[in-house]
């Protein structure tokens, strides 16, 4: 096990979320996080989340940089350095009766408003893409946002809206892919077209070319069914990726790879190295880690991508969650540490670890409710064991 220290204490709850976003900045002296008072209840549209950053330097300082109306406890309100740069941060939020985000220079405190709020952004941070917030949360209460009711509530594949593409200089937006577009392509295994359809989980790989989403949807009151697909960053060249109705956590290995927790009737639920192959033909199933990662969990390589950074959800009558580090090339394991998940954070309260690494590969940070306060951040030093 690797010792650990929190970076943040009690009375209030801090917590980043999703686990492809930037939490460090570049020289990863400062961590960014989200702080609140309250647990164990959705989030109002009247209820405020804070937004600031941890001086890893200097006694974990609570720096406060903002606020928020535009959160969930899965993703927060998608805080994350913009790429490229050591001191602008972006953060959704509801303004006006819209959703947006905040761009601010942390050294300068200048802040600029944009007209749309950002799910994920391009590796130059000139760019990014976002759906509708609104219809997540109606979709899948707890990972999008309350406050405003989703204008195509009744229709089930509208082609009004899907993934829009923003300028983060301008703050202009287009639809880049529709909803209808992407529920008229066949799927294999049933007819979807009486389903209701919505979109999640964007991530542009490294270079900027393509982005991967989830296309999702339900039949009434029943669970959701999911595949995989890819696009250019402008919205074209729709290519489903994964069809088997079970993608679940993925990240990017390279340009044209993806790692993506699947089920396949090759080796059953596993995770599974997917070309971006652009005329969607995939070739033989290659599983990653089939007895070391045997569990589902919110993968990320490091920065050499000879290492992955994963997670489990809480397992067995203790709730343990386990973190650790997979070592590709040797099928090595490295155990950081196993953290027990309270029982009242269970369903779209929980608190997943969601392990962010730092850009060098060196620093780790989950959330964990695992120390008697709350969720609260901890951080892993791991430079000596990525470096075997």
């Amino acid at each position: 096990m690797i010792n650990s220290r929190p970076i943040t204490a009690g009375p209030k709850h801090h917590w980043f979320g999703y686990y492809d976003k930037l939490q460090f900045d570049p020289s990863a002296h400062y961590a960014l996080g989200m702080e609140v008072g309250f647990e164990h209840r959705p989030p109002t549209p009247e209820d405020k989340v804070r937004v600031g950053m941890v001086d890893l330097c200097d006694g974990d300082r609570w720096i406060e940089l903002g606020e928020s109306r535009a959160w969930g406890w899965q993703a927060g309100c998608m805080l994350q350095w913009l790429p490229r740069s050591d001191g602008e941060v972006i953060w959704n939020d509801r303004e006006g009766g819209r959703f947006v985000s905040h761009v601010l220079n942390v050294g300068t405190g200048q802040r600029r408003t944009l007209p749309h709020p950002v799910f994920t952004l391009s590796p130059d941070g000139v760019s990014a893409l976002t759906i509708d917030f609104h219809r997540l949360e109606d979709m899948r209460p707890g990972y999008g946002y309350m406050g405003i009711r989703d204008p195509w509530h009744d229709t089930m594949a509208p082609q009004e809206t899907g993934i829009h593409g923003l300028d983060l200089r301008t703050g202009g937006s287009e639809l880049i892919v529709s909803l209808a577009e992407v529920a008229a392509i066949p799927y294999p295994h049933g007819d979807i077209s009486e389903a209701k359809h919505y979109f999640n989980v964007l991530i542009f790989n490294p270079s900027g070319s393509h982005f991967l989403f989830l296309h999702r949807w339900r039949f009434g009151g029943g669970g959701f069914h999911t595949r995989m697909l890819t696009a250019a960053a402008d919205g074209s060249d729709l290519t489903v990726v994964d069809h088997s109705g079970h993608t679940s956590h993925l990240i990017w290995r390279d340009d044209g790879h993806i790692l993506a927790w699947s089920r396949r009737p090759s080796h059953g639920d596993a995770f599974y190295l997917f070309p971006n192959a652009a005329d969607g033909s995939c070739g033989p199933d290659r599983v990653v880690g089939k007895e070391r990662m045997p569990l589902n969990g919110h993968c990320t390589y490091l920065s050499n991508n000879n290492w992955v950074l994963n997670d489990t959800y809480p397992q067995g009558d203790e709730r343990l969650q386990d973190l650790y580090l997979y070592h590709v090339p040797s099928d090595r394991r490295v155990d950081l540490g196993r953290f027990h998940a309270p029982p009242a954070y269970t369903d779209t309260l929980r608190c997943d670890l969601h392990p962010r690494s730092s850009p060098d590969g060196n620093k780790i940070a989950i959330d964990s409710a695992h120390g008697g306060n709350g969720r609260q951040m901890y951080l892993f030093e791991v430079g000596k064991v990525v470096a075997e």
